[in-house]
């Protein structure tokens, strides 16, 4: 495969470094697998059922036996519904989720203490010093696996590189319970065997504008040039130029400040009507949801809050596996959260929306010119 020279002066990979990429398997259905055990061979779907709010709500995750119907991330829970009738729909527990995730991280620290969580099933670790004294990322991997199994039942897929983006597209090469070691030697040929929507940032959405430039694979990605990606993808395509040929080398960041982008606002006159509530919380989403497309972010998690004119105020959040930046699902997630949670007992002073827990973006949204 022939690659386009780097000039002197452009970055180079370190392979230095020794990464683990850590993904728990299914995760939040795993979790209520593992705490009632008459759900082992049915298909789960982390879901408000659908016949109990008239219709709404989506899918947060799901298990494996659910995605042979298949159920995905952000399906709505209806369609998931129609697909398999007789899946078993739990609303989820988020505040037991973190509880777990809390017990899986406090094993990540016993082999480092640079751990730079994405989300609540998934995370970054830097092994290239441990407190362990292992050379080996194998290793560790394997030792982490198996730890996490025998002290959580739960299994997670891990992947071994050298830099951070590499070792997230390992950790999903071989799921559920796999280990996947790309080395320094390896790098070049698995990305180049790699379809293009394997490669992290390249959403569902992108991927008819990667084909339509004759994009397929890592290997098509690595023949176009600095300028030709540039052009069509932006700093997108600035970022993936440097990634297919191996080279991403953000260090794992431990102390990542946790951010959000919210709106909020009181009214004078208390909300009393549900159709008002709706009305209100759908114009909050657009402004979060414009302003985080505006900074080319994408998030896990989405938080309502809603304050009673007695002062009760509740925030409740819903996460998702598959980071969005999509309006129209966020604010089904909104109207889910309100189903479950809302109510009109006494009338409101105040609504709140907020997104958090932010992929880290390493280039912005692509902005497409649609008209040529």
């Amino acid at each position: 495969m022939q690659y386009g020279i780097l000039q002197f002066d452009d970055p180079q990979p370190d392979t230095s470094r020794k990464i683990l990429h850590v993904d728990m398997d299914a995760f939040y259905a795993s979790v209520e697998i593992r705490d009632q055990p008459h759900l082992k061979d049915k298909p789960v779907v982390i879901a408000k059922h659908p016949n109990l709010t008239n219709g709404r709500g989506i899918v947060t995750t799901c298990n494996y036996i659910a995605r042979q119907y298949g159920i995905h991330s952000a399906m709505s829970s209806m369609e998931a519904y129609k697909r398999c009738p007789h899946a078993v729909f739990i609303s989820g527990n988020m505040k037991h989720y973190q509880e777990v995730s809390n017990q899986i991280r406090a094993i990540f620290y016993q082999y480092t203490d640079l751990v730079e969580p994405l989300s609540l099933d998934e995370a970054y670790l830097d092994v290239t010093i441990n407190k362990k004294g292992i050379k080996s990322a194998t290793i560790i991997a394997q030792q982490i696996q198996q730890q996490i199994l025998q002290e959580l039942n739960l299994t997670c897929s891990i992947g071994i590189s050298y830099n951070k983006f590499i070792a997230k597209i390992a950790s999903d090469y071989h799921k559920p319970f796999g280990l996947t070691l790309v080395t320094p030697e390896e790098a070049l040929m698995f990305l180049e065997r790699l379809p293009i929507e394997k490669f992290y940032g390249v959403g569902r959405k992108s991927v008819p504008y990667f084909h339509d430039k004759g994009i397929k694979t890592g290997k098509d990605l690595a023949n176009k040039s600095l300028e030709e990606l540039e052009r069509d993808f932006g700093k997108m395509g600035h970022s993936l130029f440097f990634k297919v040929r191996g080279i991403h080398n953000s260090p794992v960041r431990p102390t990542n400040e946790r951010k959000s982008i919210g709106k909020e606002t009181t009214f004078s006159q208390f909300l009393e009507f549900e159709p008002q509530v709706l009305e209100i919380f759908d114009q909050l989403t657009t402004k979060v949801i414009d302003k985080m497309q505006s900074k080319g972010l994408k998030a896990h998690t989405i938080t309502i809050k809603i304050r009673y004119e007695n002062f009760e105020t509740i925030n409740r959040q819903m996460q998702m596996k598959i980071a969005f930046d999509d309006r129209v699902l966020a604010y089904e997630m909104v109207q889910n959260l309100w189903a479950i949670h809302g109510h009109l007992d006494y009338r409101i002073r105040l609504l709140g929306v907020s997104v958090s827990n932010f992929d880290n973006p390493d280039y912005e949204l692509i902005r497409l010119n649609l008209e040529s």
